[in-house]
């Protein structure tokens, strides 16, 4: 059977760049751009005309920036979208981080600037974007990011004690905002530990803490080497290295071990799973959310071994249901739930110390 020629619509309020993206776009046989627009407005206009089966974004536009475009992109006619944009301050890693929270499924960075003559030295990134993006299949439950975008009221909260009982947690493409709806329905009160790896680039890792410590009422922190692990507190993976459990239930501490990616991945979600559940036994739930490939199968599956209960995200809300179809293939699941209901599936298991139905 032939291949399908995905048809792609380029979004930069620049001439040159729009050029620059198309030119680079069509090297590809199986893509093929089908238009162009200058900001956000055009856009929507021109996905509503021509029905493109990708979006290539620019953040910064004039009348409708890329994130308000985004947004509205997400919620009325979704698609797979790639930010091309030009990051690097903090304001712009956290306009990075906010499209990925709304759905987008990769972000490329233009190499020097708005304006980058050089685009042509993130050709491979943006290819592999364009493989991510095509392999996405939108679910049903996909409209609309329910959580606070404003920062929450912190409430008075008793003094952290060492945690009893973790939560791990996988992510990959479609992980920002899979965490988002999560983290923002902790309770205060929540006991637990909570320890998440998010495939990002690194530099986005602090930017993506201080966004999930805004919306939900848990502190969240990118984790440290040699810390204790806390219950009611959120650790992210930093990029640069493996997150792992040591110790025993009383005394566990966070290791992040520096090395090689385990399977081109670094963090990757099955070491931290592995060594979770050798620490805390059944007193771990594993979560596994949306993104692509494997990863938190067999991490899952050592969860499950000694005791402790698997969460899936459903694939009507995973913009890629690769990572929690390989997982529940591989592990099983006591739940499989959309990611506004895993904070209540995991609710039930901690309460009723059994298996969700």
């Amino acid at each position: 059977m032939a291949q399908t020629t995905k048809r792609v619509l380029v979004v930069d309020d620049s001439a040159f760049m729009r050029r620059l993206v198309a030119e680079l776009v069509e090297q590809r046989a199986d893509f093929s751009v089908i238009g162009t627009a200058c900001d956000g407005v055009e856009a929507l206009e021109k996905i509503r005309a021509l029905a493109p089966d990708i979006v290539t974004l620019d953040i910064a536009m004039p009348q409708m920036d890329g994130l308000a475009a985004l947004e509205r992109i997400m919620d009325e006619m979704p698609r797979p979208v790639i930010v091309v944009s030009a990051a690097g301050s903090a304001d712009l890693n956290a306009s990075a981080v906010r499209a990925f929270e709304l759905g987008a499924v990769d972000f490329v960075r233009k190499p020097s600037g708005p304006v980058s003559i050089d685009l042509v030295e993130v050709r491979d990134q943006l290819f592999r974007a364009l493989d991510t993006a095509s392999a996405v299949r939108f679910g049903t439950d996909l409209k609309g990011v329910s959580v606070n975008t404003q920062p929450r009221r912190v409430t008075a909260r008793a003094l952290p004690k060492v945690a009893r009982r973790v939560i791990v947690i996988a992510a990959s493409t479609g992980g920002p905002r899979a965490l988002s709806e999560v983290v923002s329905r902790f309770p205060p009160d929540f006991e637990a530990a909570v320890l998440i790896v998010q495939h990002m680039p690194p530099e986005f890792i602090p930017t993506l803490a201080d966004r999930l410590g805004q919306v939900g009422t848990l502190p969240v922190s990118v984790a440290t080497h040699g810390e204790a692990v806390l219950g009611g507190h959120v650790y992210l993976a930093p990029g640069d290295g493996q997150l792992l459990i040591r110790g025993g239930r009383g005394i566990a501490t966070i290791e992040i071990v520096p090395g090689d990616p385990l399977c081109g991945l670094r963090p990757s979600a099955d070491p931290l799973f592995e060594t979770a559940a050798r620490v805390f036994g059944r007193n771990v739930i594993g979560v596994v959310l949306s993104g692509m490939g494997r990863d938190g199968s067999e991490g899952l599956r050592s969860v499950r071994g000694a005791g402790g209960a698997a969460i899936v995200q459903d694939r009507a809300s995973s913009i890629i249901y690769g990572m929690p179809a390989a997982a529940l293939a591989t592990a099983g699941a006591d739940a499989v739930v959309s990611a506004r209901r895993v904070v209540g599936a995991i609710t039930a298991l901690l309460a009723h110390d059994r298996r969700v139905a």
